[in-house]
């Protein structure tokens, strides 16, 4: 191990210790309370709203409502509600699941107010199209310019880890031990996909995700409910264990319910990126006519996420009970668990979701570096040229062990949220106010269908 990734795994380590972790889990609670449980309140307007659109029409914007959704979808359900669910089971025991959904449920108002803050202060560009983000708040909400460099400069380098590097691996790996094809040609059949979409634009990313999104969530959500109900007999007793374990971490070696929390709640973070500022990037170019509508929209992403895919990932693996088994690497534990629980079609289920899953987060994250390097340098050519390496970066992923570059990406994105979650802190009231404004905006809407 050399010096340079010895330091880099300490700093990843550092970064995502304790501290950034307690910052996004106690920046959702603030916000849960300032805003008065609003994922609980309002989830059914939420939902409601995701599949309307009559409020796209004649709205500023590039793409549409659910559109801005599915691309922040497609970001965010990527390796880890397979694999990373399973390496959060195996290393912090079934009672990591409950801290994972503790911190998907406050994770759903930091969400909501990122998103707000995206549609609120975002900018149209010489070229007509929106732009926004976590660097334009902190730049013109937050008035720290400094600290939106930092974010647009963490943001354009961590793509290339967590949104492309690490799926096309993952994607690769799969391939190959499913379909027994080399690293070389799924790198050059990513490439041609992902040339023939990411060159097109906000607008192609738009229309292949909300076509592609609710495809790949359904097949993966459906699969896990066949193993539910096969196997109905194991869910009392998983329940159970996701539970007891929780509170006593007897599961983990040496009983540590730190390591159970820690593990759980770091997994649900990193699975529905609540915090992080990658989201509110695509919130921002949908056709919207508040940002408090656009806000809820983007909140229930993290319900699809990480109450619901997740959550079938972590009880397949917890009915299995293969998650204590030393020998299986965290990797294939899923792919093990479907495989006991449906018989030899499960790794394959597995497979082809993981392949959907990860090419999906490829697509979303480019749109999210590409927005981060306009900021930095507002020149198109600039954003051209870093389509084509992002879309050429995809082969390096595929098909070289680039350790210390994961490792970097580890670190740029925990960097990423840490001026995020200073500017929704410092623009808690603003948040606030526009959703009392958008209260405001309903209760007429209502009155008037009410009236008609």
């Amino acid at each position: 191990m050399s010096w340079i990734e010895s330091f880099l795994t300490y700093a990843s380590d550092f970064i995502w210790g304790t501290p950034l972790l307690v910052l996004l889990v106690g920046t959702g609670i603030f916000l849960t309370f300032r805003l008065a449980f609003i994922q609980v309140r309002l989830l059914p307007f939420s939902l409601k709203q995701v599949f309307s659109r009559s409020h796209d029409q004649g709205a500023e914007g590039d793409i549409s409502q659910f559109q801005a959704l599915t691309t922040a979808m497609a970001a965010t359900v990527g390796v880890g509600n397979i694999v990373g669910v399973a390496a959060a089971v195996a290393a912090g025991g079934p009672g990591a699941i409950f801290w994972m959904w503790m911190a998907g449920f406050f994770g759903m108002a930091t969400k909501y107010s990122e998103a707000l803050l995206a549609v609120k202060y975002r900018e149209t560009k010489p070229n007509g199209q929106k732009a926004g983000g976590p660097m334009y708040y902190l730049e013109h909400g937050l008035k720290q310019k400094w600290l939106a460099v930092l974010f647009a400069l963490f943001g354009a380098f961590a793509a290339f880890g967590i949104g492309n590097g690490t799926q096309a691996k993952a994607i690769a790996d799969a391939v190959n031990s499913t379909f027994h094809l080399p690293h070389w040609l799924t790198g050059i059949a990513l490439v041609i996909i992902g040339g023939l979409v990411i060159l097109g634009g906000i607008q192609s990313i738009g229309k292949v995700t909300s076509f592609f999104v609710p495809i790949m969530a359904i097949f993966y959500f459906f699969a896990g409910l066949v193993v539910v109900i096969l196997n109905y007999e194991l869910v009392p007793a998983a329940f159970g264990l996701i539970f007891t374990d929780a509170f006593t971490g007897q599961a983990v070696a040496g009983g540590a319910i730190g390591t159970v929390i820690r593990f759980g709640v770091a997994r649900g973070l990193f699975s529905n990126e609540a915090g992080l500022g990658s989201a509110p990037i695509a919130a921002a170019a949908a056709k919207t006519d508040a940002p408090g509508r656009q806000a809820l929209i983007s909140m229930t992403q993290v319900l699809f996420d990480t109450l619901i895919i997740c959550t079938i990932t972590g009880l397949t693996v917890v009915m299995s009970g293969l998650w204590s088994d030393p020998l299986i690497e965290d990797g294939s534990l899923t792919a093990a668990a479907f495989g006991q629980l449906l018989g030899p079609i499960g790794p394959y289920i597995v497979s082809i979701g993981l392949i959907f899953f990860a090419t999906s987060t490829i697509l979303g994250w480019s749109y999210y570096g590409e927005k981060c390097l306009e900021y930095l340098i507002p020149n198109e050519s600039a954003v051209k040229l870093y389509r084509i390496v992002f879309v050429l970066f995809i082969f390096v992923g595929a098909t070289a062990s680039l350790d210390v570059i994961w490792k970097l990406a580890d670190v740029l994105n925990g960097l990423m949220a840490i001026p995020n979650l200073i500017g929704l802190l410092g623009l808690s009231g603003v948040v606030v106010y526009e959703t009392k404004k958008f209260h405001g905006q309903i209760k007429k809407e209502r009155a008037q269908s009410n009236h008609h």
